[in-house]
């Protein structure tokens, strides 16, 4: 007979399994043109028929992966796996602090040569021509960048989103610096303070939620004993926190025009063409961001709670 405690890893990490499956799905259809696991029965040729079968079968794939792993550490505790998903969690928004703070560096550094005339100096007309093109920067200066940034997460332990504030004030105070002192301005400034400072909020988030570092509006919790402590925190992260990141996920990665996909599929940029920055398409994908790492933190938060609802049933 499978213990209560094995019933919520289950549940718990079924959620994760099935969102990680559908990003999956999300990238096939959206960037590979695959139909879709809604268009299975539908009016579809043989190939793209088995296209959409093979993506419903991820879905199966990602759950019996996770009864596997309840099978093999059956023993397992809750706080257990309450760590884990922190870990993955945070692991997830370091990574995405490295890639922010590098790509900021970086595209600041190409736009300011471009404006001031100095790539075709430095480089021959044609390399000029590519860095300055949408397409060429994000797909050969851009992903490359990401990538490194999720192998350097991985092997750092530092979040840094202290350094990432004091980032976003020198760069404020940059622009205020070179627009009184020397008169100099140019849109690259403004679009770096805001790709950092949203990164800043959404980012730290989840960071906040693995510190417990919200502010409550705290009218009565400070006041609950340890039992009721979990129980608030168990229903309020299953029933609020859960079904809010589900919700950003699903509307904002419902279809090529959706508020996320969107941005990322055009690579959207700049309106100021190369005097800014070419990641205005990535502040959308921000959003992705959020709601994965807190869906993970919000579960992981769930599981620890039930963890100590579950260690208090058994003392009676």
């Amino acid at each position: 007979m499978i213990d209560k405690s094995n019933i919520i890893r289950i549940l718990s990490y079924s959620v994760i399994a099935f969102i990680f499956s559908y990003l999956i799905n999300n990238i096939l259809t959206v960037w590979y043109n695959w139909p879709g696991v809604s268009k299975l029965f539908t009016e579809l040729t043989s190939r793209e028929k088995s296209l959409s079968f093979f993506q419903l079968i991820i879905y199966f794939i990602s759950i019996i992966l996770v009864f596997l792993y309840i099978l093999k550490t059956k023993k397992q505790k809750l706080d257990k796996d309450s760590k884990i998903l922190s870990s993955i969690s945070a692991y997830l928004i370091r990574s995405a602090f490295w890639a922010v703070f590098l790509l900021g560096i970086v595209d600041l550094l190409i736009s300011f040569l471009a404006v001031e005339k100095f790539l075709e100096v430095i480089f021959n007309e044609n390399i000029k021509f590519k860095l300055i093109a949408p397409s060429f920067r994000i797909t050969y200066i851009h992903l490359p960048i990401i990538l490194a940034s999720f192998v350097i997460g991985y092997f750092t332990r530092t979040t840094g989103f202290i350094w990432l504030a004091v980032l976003v004030v020198f760069s404020e105070f940059s622009i205020v610096l070179s627009r009184f002192i020397f008169s100099y301005e140019q849109a690259f400034q403004g679009d770096l303070v805001r790709f950092w400072y949203a990164a800043l909020f959404l980012f730290a988030s989840a960071y906040a939620l693995i510190h417990e570092g919200h502010v409550r509006v705290d009218v009565l919790y400070s006041k609950f004993p340890r039992k009721r402590k979990a129980w608030t925190n168990s229903l309020g992260s299953i029933l609020l926190g859960v079904p809010l990141c589900l919700i950003v996920i699903f509307l904002g990665m419902n279809g090529k025009a959706s508020i996320i996909n969107s941005p990322i599929l055009s690579f959207e940029v700049t309106q100021q063409g190369s005097n800014g920055l070419y990641l205005k398409y990535l502040m959308a994908g921000y959003l992705g961001i959020f709601a994965v790492s807190m869906l993970v933190q919000f579960i992981s938060y769930f599981m620890n709670s039930t963890h100590e609802l579950l260690k208090n049933l058994s003392k009676k």
